[in-house]
């Protein structure tokens, strides 16, 4: 018990040291206000307050005039007086408002006066403003127009006396007076309707100076007309080797026998194999080749035609020279072909002329035009018919002329765009054509009505088309990047199965071939590329980069077993074996 106390004794002292050491570390503060009233009264002199416990007050009605109102009120919902409607405002001025702010305002930049200007006045006025510079102040009275009235071009509107877009337009005259034509009784005299007008002159005779312009108009159109049917261009030839004819009195037309191969056999090769490496570069085109042919059955000479306006006939053998030069189109040629003897050849070029020259001596032998662009040119390739040839025109027409009267005995115009192939199946009988319709046609020689027509609304246009050594397909080259085989024989059915993908020819008319023995298909694409596909399985063997630009063409020789020959739009032509 006595430990317990001792404890509780301890403890209180504990917190009682706790408690003064707290409070002499902070000394407590007391305001002399607070205690004031507990402290006695200081002697001396005493005021005395008298208190009046009834004041007179002014009654709320005196001093409020009437009912208050927001000034920032848009809407009341009772009529009042006109004194509460423009009574000064009470109460206390924000000290803080700039002078902008505290003035009044009804919108966010200030305070804007409702103007009565209708619509067709304001935009009026908007319409003046835009065209001269000046319109009405709307703020000044405008029944007097002085320049004061106007904002903008002031001057502009003196001299234009204010006249607004809608007065200053011409004036309509007066209409015509008609001469009057007496009563509807008076069945001769009467002129109705038809009567002349007053002023009205009968004759048709320009005035002299109407004559004048008349004439130089008439001669500068003369001349125009004498510049688009000038004469063809002149034709000349460039032989380019010492000696036309060798020991035994033989052109170069004659085919070699000492190249290792009889290029006088009918016969393909059994087997051909893909080409592999660049043999020969033929250089000598300052522009893009346009076509190449073969010289026919011995395919010993080359023929090019290029943008460069020329034709040149090249080696396939030998030193592999560039032989004769044939000039006389003034424009880019876009085709050539040989006769079955290879002795004549056609050109067509964008001059609109069609020129036959001999292959031998370069002489043009004649030309021919229908005022049109030719797109192609094809012999007729029967024995009997070597003086007929057809060509696809820009005016959708196929053209046939005869060389020997030099004029059109036929034209073939079913078609509805410009004509870009013509080639001749089943035995010459037939020849097929392709245009810028995206159709495809097959005529009877002669007979300008097409028996079959192929459009299909999925089909795109077909600007090259190749028969098969075999004679059965024709190789299409469509512009949605694949090459198409329709049958060549009675039906012209596209064969679903042999469709050739993989390049990327779209826009350009490159030339597709097929290999002597029908094993591979060859063709050119847009970014100068070889590209070689499998007949049988349709697979894209082989790639090469043949050109820097388009590879336009692409021709396997018939003779050999690899050898294929390309030309593209950077001027050469390519050998490749």
């Amino acid at each position: 018990m006595a430990a317990s106390v001792g404890s509780l004794v301890s403890y209180d002292a504990d917190s009682d040291s706790d408690s003064e050491t707290e409070s002499t570390s902070e000394p407590q503060k007391v305001d002399p206000d607070a205690l004031s009233h507990l402290q006695p009264l200081k002697s001396g002199k005493t005021t005395s307050l008298v208190l009046n416990s009834a004041p007179e007050v002014a009654v709320k009605e005196d001093v409020e005039t009437g009912t208050h109102l927001d000034p920032a009120l848009k809407e009341v919902n009772y009529n009042p007086a006109y004194e509460t409607m423009f009574a000064p405002e009470f109460g206390p001025v924000n000290p803080f408002r700039t002078q902008q702010m505290a003035a009044p305002r009804n919108m966010l930049s200030g305070y804007a006066e409702p103007a009565h200007v209708n619509d067709f006045m304001f935009e009026q006025q908007r319409r003046t403003f835009s065209t001269f510079g000046y319109a009405l102040d709307p703020s000044v009275d405008t029944s007097e127009v002085s320049a004061h009235n106007y904002i903008g071009a002031k001057e502009e509107a003196e001299k234009n006396k204010g006249q607004t877009v809608f007065e200053t337009g011409p004036k309509k005259s007066d209409k015509r007076k008609k001469v009057k034509g007496g009563e509807a009784a008076d069945l001769e005299g009467f002129l109705g309707p038809w009567a002349k007008y007053q002023d009205e002159k009968e004759g048709a005779k320009p005035s002299e100076e109407e004559q004048k312009e008349l004439d130089e108009i008439l001669a500068k159109r003369q001349k125009k007309g004498r510049n688009e049917e000038e004469a063809p261009a002149d034709e000349k030839t460039i032989l380019h080797v010492k000696e036309m004819y060798d020991y035994q009195g033989r052109s170069y037309l004659h085919p070699p026998q000492d190249v290792g191969i009889n290029l006088r056999s009918g016969e393909a090769p059994d087997k051909c194999y893909l080409p592999k490496k660049q043999l020969h570069v033929w250089t000598g085109h300052t522009k893009g080749v346009s076509a190449i042919r073969l010289f026919p059955n011995s395919a010993h000479l080359l023929l090019s035609c290029s943008m460069d306006c020329k034709i040149k006939l090249w080696e396939v053998y030998g030193d592999r020279r560039c032989l004769r030069t044939f000039i006389g189109h003034s424009k880019a040629v876009r085709d050539v072909c040989f006769n079955n003897a290879g002795t004549q050849f056609l050109s067509a070029a964008y001059d609109r002329y069609l020129k036959l020259w001999d292959t031998e001596t370069g002489k043009c032998i004649a030309p021919f035009t229908n005022r049109k662009v030719p797109y192609c040119v094809k012999f007729n390739p029967d024995e009997d018919k070597q003086d007929l040839f057809v060509a696809g025109m820009s005016d959708k027409k196929i053209v046939q002329w005869d060389i020997r009267s030099g004029e059109v005995v036929q034209e073939y115009d079913r078609h509805l765009g410009a004509v870009n192939t013509i080639t001749f199946v089943d035995e010459n009988r037939r020849f097929v054509s392709t245009s810028d319709d995206k159709s495809l046609r097959v005529w009877e020689w002669d007979i300008p009505v097409d028996f079959k027509y192929i459009a299909e609304p999925s089909m795109h246009s077909m600007p090259a088309v190749t028969l098969s050594p075999n004679g059965k397909w024709l190789a299409c080259q469509s512009m949605d990047n694949q090459i198409l085989i329709f049958g060549a024989q009675n039906r012209f059915r596209l064969n679903k199965k042999k469709i050739f993908k993989g390049h990327m020819v779209a826009g350009y008319a490159c030339q597709v071939d097929f290999s002597p023995d029908m094993s591979y298909v060859v063709s050119g694409d847009a970014d100068g590329k070889l590209n070689i596909w499998d007949w049988k399985t349709t697979k894209l063997y082989h790639r090469i980069k043949a050109h820097d630009k388009v590879c336009i063409s692409a021709l396997w020789h018939p003779h050999e077993t690899s050898k294929v020959i390309t030309c593209g739009w950077d001027g050469q032509i390519k050998l490749w074996d």
